[in-house]
């Protein structure tokens, strides 16, 4: 078994971001076509209160007030109730974001959401033109939301930067030298990292301290089985003290920031905007808002598109597992990539994921210099600059990752792993965070998979993992303590959706996706009564927008014309 982690990185990684990275920054497009004016207010829809609870009524028949918010971008405010099970018990608001469509007779709204849980769909309709094609630019007015909880909506609170680059990037108790816990505020580019992607088997036993004397096993199981027992204390405290800081800085609104209650939010902004229909655009963990939408309202359900797939009837185990399968897969398509494209890593596979292990081992021991001194790359910082271009696309991904791993393993140089990574986790250089993503992951995860997972379910569960992965494995292996100490819960169950008398549902799954593995798209087309399958063949986190035409297409004439592709197409 290979050597203790961190246990701040099991903690924060709770479940890998399942979030579309086209949302990540905002970029500006001069080729842009010209947006329409739109009138300065959305009336509701004609039968906004049809069937609603008359408590509701207010919300759903509330009109939006659009301003001007930069460039083509109108900016407005929703308020939603905090509880729908007690709508009296006070309001919240959600951020909202509209790219009024090119066309003089658009066809209503586009609602879009990249994922998370956490991510700002605000911001990924900033990025409207790399979101949806021309066509569809065209005819919908693009309508991003950040969901309750999250960003500038009404936000849960944990930590402070500070303390939350501690959270993300310093293990508590640690006893390997690092000692960057105090890199917070120092000004230095991003930081935040978790994740130590460990090695194998092998390169964690190299790693224990070498007390492997004579050769005996038992002494080594000893120390291992010790290293797993501070593991999981320490993990357990942490888990603990995050809740409580959660619980301390959020009150009641921990408990109402889960999917089902974005999926109601969902429905009033449908009302409000004025659509008779939902039209929606969800990418990775947003296609399990949308699926939740399409079961607690399917006669509202018009157009979903829910693209890298979440499998609702997964438990957190699961979903993580098959995230470390995932990843290890994407590993092994880059590696072969590198090894035909001059790999900074090796000649053979052999030699390049001993390089890999032998990276990771060394920045648990002794970070790497990045040019800035109090923010060297420790191992976690590492695990989150290597898995940011696993996400993307090979052509734009492998390139990235061959040079940043060049500078580490071959100059002692972490400095463009540490850039990765601080995007991946929306740092800024000036030590804040874009968001509260890093927050709202456990705390939505927490509510949607309450039953979380015992310290002697994970310890049991570590070779299983280990053996998926080998690099990844052990830190997801831990993640699901993350909820062992929640202090919320969810009454909605995920595992028991199936969207009965929506009209056709279009799911797409790319089969070398690493952060929802294609089987939960199979998975969640299957349990959708009108599911469709689009799969796409390659590597990469999504499809749609991908650099495929014969994806875009699909989905293009799915939104444009209602019409599905035969089911289990696939485009490569």
């Amino acid at each position: 078994m290979s050597r203790r982690p961190h246990a701040s990185r099991a903690i924060a990684l709770g479940m890998m971001a399942a979030v579309a990275v086209a949302g990540c920054s905002s970029t500006d497009d001069p080729d842009a076509p010209p947006r329409q004016d739109m009138p300065p207010e959305s009336t509701p829809a004609p039968d906004a209160t049809e069937g609603i609870d008359p408590e509701l009524e207010k919300y759903y028949t509330q009109t939006l007030e659009w301003e001007d918010c930069g460039d083509e971008f109108q900016c407005s405010t929703l308020t939603v109730p905090l509880n729908y099970a007690e709508p009296d018990a006070g309001d919240i608001e959600l951020s909202l974001l509209r790219v009024p469509a090119s066309s003089d007779e658009p066809s209503g709204s586009l609602v879009v959401n990249p994922g998370g849980p956490g991510a700002s769909g605000v911001d990924y309709a900033r990025n409207a033109h790399v979101v949806a094609s021309e066509q569809v630019l065209e005819q919908y007015d693009i309508v991003g939301f950040d969901p309750r909880g999250v960003g500038g909506s009404t936000p849960i609170e944990c930590l402070d930067d500070s303390s939350l680059d501690e959270f993300l990037s310093d293990p508590p108790g640690d006893d390997d030298g690092s000692d960057d816990a105090d890199s917070g505020d120092d000004g230095g580019e991003d930081t935040g990292a978790q994740d130590d992607a460990d090695g194998s088997d092998d390169t964690g036993a190299d790693d224990t301290g070498g007390e492997d004397s004579g050769g005996e096993d038992a002494g080594t199981d000893d120390g291992d089985a010790d290293d797993t027992d501070d593991t999981a204390a320490a993990i357990a405290e942490q888990a603990e003290e995050f809740a409580q800081a959660c619980e301390s800085r959020s009150g009641e609104l921990l408990e109402h920031i889960g999917t089902a209650d974005v999926s109601r939010d969902l429905d009033v902004l449908r009302s409000a905007l004025g659509d008779e229909a939902l039209n929606y655009l969800g990418k990775s963990y947003g296609t399990l808002i949308g699926a939740v939408y399409a079961d607690l309202f399917p006669e509202r359900a018009g157009r979903l598109v829910l693209d890298g797939a979440i499998d609702p009837t997964l438990e957190a185990a699961e979903v993580a597992l098959g995230q470390a399968r995932g990843f290890e897969r994407a590993l092994d398509a880059y590696l072969d990539w590198c090894l035909d494209n001059d790999c900074p890593l090796g000649d053979t596979e052999e030699d390049a994921r001993a390089s890999l292990a032998s990276l990771m081992a060394q920045t648990e021991e002794e970070p790497l210099p990045t040019g800035q001194e109090s923010r060297p790359l420790t191992a976690s910082l590492a695990f989150y600059g290597i898995i940011l271009p696993l996400y993307l696309a090979p052509d734009q991904g492998y390139p990235t990752l061959s040079e940043a791993l060049d500078k580490a393993v071959n100059e002692d140089d972490g400095s463009v792993l540490l850039q990765l990574a601080d995007l991946y986790l929306n740092r800024n250089a000036d030590g804040t965070y874009n968001g509260n993503q890093n927050e709202a992951i456990i705390a939505v995860n927490c509510l949607d998979y309450p039953e979380g997972t015992t310290v002697e379910e994970a310890q049991a569960a570590l070779p299983q993992f280990e053996e998926a992965s080998p690099i990844f494995g052990e830190y997801l292996a831990w993640s699901g303590l993350a909820c062992s100490e929640w202090p919320a819960e969810s009454d909605f169950d995920l595992s028991d959706i199936d969207g009965a008398g929506a009209d056709p549902i279009l799911v797409v799954g790319t089969t070398g996706d690493p952060a929802t593995p294609y089987a939960w798209a199979e998975s969640l087309a299957d349990q959708l009564e009108s599911g469709v399958l689009l799969t796409f063949d390659a590597f990469g986190h999504t499809a749609y927008m991908s650099g495929s035409d014969c994806v875009d297409e699909a989905v293009d004439d799915y939104l444009l014309n209602g019409t599905v592709p035969e089911n289990d197409r696939t485009c490569s």
